[in-house]
């Protein structure tokens, strides 16, 4: 059982349900899923009683968390692609502000159950798949401009970008943050159009990486 999404909320009931994801998302990403929904509450600024009545149990608030950042990263995307010059300059845009998905990935990552949950949630897989869609576009613009390299596909740029988010434990945040840009600028170097090392294999579409 869950809140249903589609039922229009009062703006009190709206700002609670936005500050109860917004907390949740900071709490899970640097604790994990398993937090106590008392913290997640206390975090929020609202009562428990608040919190259950939007979401009646944990596995409802990791959905709408997961829903909540790929709904983000789909609309950078779309929003990128109608802003940017060019295919390359709103991929590269896009793979920067894509920071929002890392904590569904991380979540996938670090919670059996949270990796169940959202493999079977119909919106977060027409989410992903919406998303893996922009992305393609992206891709074959910027190969039709010559700007990324030809032997690559949309799987290939999703599966960089989830090896990318699982960072190594650091020294401090700030060593985190500086890593993860690092770590970026080097991926988009390696998918620039240039002669370079020949790639094993054959491109990864999105269908490779369900």
């Amino acid at each position: 059982m869950s809140a249903d999404p589609q039922v229009p909320l009062r703006a009190d009931a709206r700002r609670n349900r936005d500050q109860i994801i917004a907390a949740a998302r900071t709490i899970f990403a640097e604790y994990g899923p398993e937090v106590p929904m008392e913290e997640i509450a206390r975090a929020a600024g609202v009562g428990v009683g608040t919190l259950y009545r939007r979401f009646p149990d944990r596995e409802a608030l990791i959905r709408a968390v997961a829903v909540d950042n790929f709904s983000r990263v789909l609309d950078d995307a779309r929003q990128a692609a109608a802003e940017e010059p060019t295919a390359w300059q709103a991929l590269v845009r896009l793979i920067y502000q894509s920071v929002e998905l890392h904590l569904s990935v991380q979540l996938a990552m670090v919670s059996k159950k949270a990796l169940e949950i959202l493999k079977e949630d119909p919106a977060i897989a027409a989410l992903r798949e919406s998303l893996l869609s922009e992305l393609e576009v992206l891709v074959r613009g910027a190969q039709r401009e010559g700007t990324l390299r030809p032997d690559v596909a949309e799987g290939d740029v999703a599966m960089l970008f989830a090896l990318l988010l699982r960072q190594l434990e650091s020294s401090s945040p700030e060593i985190a943050q500086m890593s993860t840009a690092r770590s970026i600028t080097i991926m988009i170097d390696g998918l620039r159009a240039r002669p370079g090392t020949p790639l094993p294999g054959r491109p990864l579409s999105r269908h490779d990486i369900h």
